[in-house]
This record gives structure tokens, sequence and C-alpha cells, in this order.
């Protein structure tokens, strides 16, 4: 398989061109203002966001830490337009998203957001390449021709060229989640959602995913949004925040967090989420 880290940007074809990620002048591309979300009812209430805050910007790749259970799916999902809110609001590209009428925002999500969740959710019945296939023409309305050739490229880029026409129960947890991100990145979205996107990946694969994700924002102007607890991810992003009991906060920036990962391999260390 090829290094992603290797490739020219050239090599890897986004097409759409986004804004430009190193524009003083922008805004962000995506923000929410006093995120609560609250679990539960009466005295047995769990609060996962406690009054969240955040901006977003195109052209980077974000990565959420915390422990486990610490709000930072929850976080996601809010910011996607999956789970309402209690209280506050989300602009993505100056929308307000849960104003938006149900029909209105999934036909936003569709046009605009990738999402890579823990759990693949592909689709038992279609090969690798008819998950990226069906984004395309189902997405952006493209020929079937052009999808099939665009889906062959992503799929031959993550390493599964010789994998395009099994289904999901014929490939190992890591090709499904090499399928799962292609599909998420095949239709050039503004924004992506990745959670845990490395977690059923060795490192070697992990890395190039994530230069994948990297390339999709700093070529292609994409706003990323990374959940992980793998401190190798570190030096690959541009910021990175911290969760904990539903807060949200700034951490070092990635080069010193780097460093002390290095110094002290197990202080950046969290347990997966089950």
């Amino acid at each position: 398989m090829a290094e992603l880290a290797q490739l020219p940007a050239s090599t890897i074809s986004w097409g759409r061109s986004r804004m430009v990620h190193d524009d003083p002048n922008a805004g962000p591309s995506l923000k929410g203002t006093g995120l609560t979300r609250i679990f539960g009812d009466g005295e047995a209430t769990t609060t996962a966001l406690a009054d969240v805050s955040l901006e977003l910007y195109a052209g980077q790749i974000v990565l959420l830490m915390g422990p486990s259970g610490s709000g930072k799916s929850t976080l996601l999902a809010v910011l996607s337009g999956l789970l309402t809110p209690n209280a506050g609001k989300v602009y993505a590209l100056g929308k307000d998203l849960w104003a938006m009428p149900e029909r209105q925002r999934e036909a936003f999500r569709l046009a605009h957001f990738g999402f890579i969740f823990q759990g693949y959710n592909l689709f038992p019945a279609l090969t690798a390449r008819q998950q990226l296939e069906m984004m395309l023409r189902w997405g952006r309305g493209i020929a079937s021709r052009e999808a099939r050739y665009k889906a062959d490229k992503m799929l031959d880029l993550l390493g599964l060229g010789k994998k395009l026409n099994l289904r999901p129960s014929e490939l190992s947890g890591g090709e499904k989640q090499r399928v799962a991100i292609g599909r998420a990145l095949i239709k050039e979205p503004a924004f992506c959602f990745a959670d845990e996107p490395t977690s059923a990946l060795d490192w070697k694969h992990g890395e190039q995913v994530i230069e994948l994700l990297r390339t999709a924002a700093h070529d292609c102007g994409a706003t990323i949004l990374v959940v992980g607890h793998d401190a190798r991810i570190i030096p690959h992003v541009d910021r990175v925040l911290h969760m904990e009991d539903g807060v949200l906060s700034k951490f070092a920036p990635p080069m010193e967090l780097s460093a002390a990962h290095r110094e002290d391999p197990g202080s950046l260390h969290y347990e997966p989420d089950v």
C-alpha cells in the first residue's frame, strides 16, 4: 500500500476547492455555543455536555481527547446534527443547524457532512465498491461510470484495490474501517466527523488514514473533527482539545503535547470507549 504521508498532494485528488485554511479573516465554519446535553430523568440524570462552546475552522484537523464517558462522542453527535442538545446552538457554514426543519437538516448533512463511526455502519448487502458508489450517486448525483471510477480510486488508495467486490462480512475489522473512511471522504465533504477512526487499525494504516484526513483539511479546506484516544495522532493535527466530565478545555499546542508524550508515553493515554 502506498504511504499516504509520502504522496504529493496532487496524488490525492479531491476535486472541489474549499475555503483557504490560512485566511486570517475567515470566521469559523462550525460553531457551538452553550451546548448542554442531559440524559435520563429526575434524580437519575447525567450531564454529558455542560455549557460547551467551541469554534472550528475550515482547513484544520482538530483532535478531541478525554477519558471514556467524558462527553466526546456526545459533542460530536450534537455538532454534526445527529443528537439534539437540551440547550445551545450549532452554526455550520453560518446556518443554525438545530433551527432547521428535520428534512432540511438531513439534506444539509447529506450535502456537507461526512461521518466515520466506531461501528462502521456499512450496508451488509453492498460490496466495498458499492458502499462508496452509493454516496456519490445518491449524495452528489454523479453518473454511475464516474462514481465507479472514483470509488475504485479511493479504495485503491486505502489499500483495498483487491477487495472491491467483497461485502462487510468478508472483510476484517480494519478493512471495514477503511471502507467507512473512504465512504466518508469520497463525496469531498465540507465537514468530516470521525469517532475513533484508527481504533480498528494497526498504526501503519492508522497513520495513513490520519494523513488522508489531514490532506482533506489542508489541501481541500475541509473541517475535520477527530475523537480519539491515541496520542500518536497528535503530531498530525492542528489543534488538540480536551474534554472531561462534559466540560471542554484547550490543551497545549500539538508539538508540546507530542514532546510530553515522548517523555512520558502514559501521560496522554485513555482507555478506548466501549
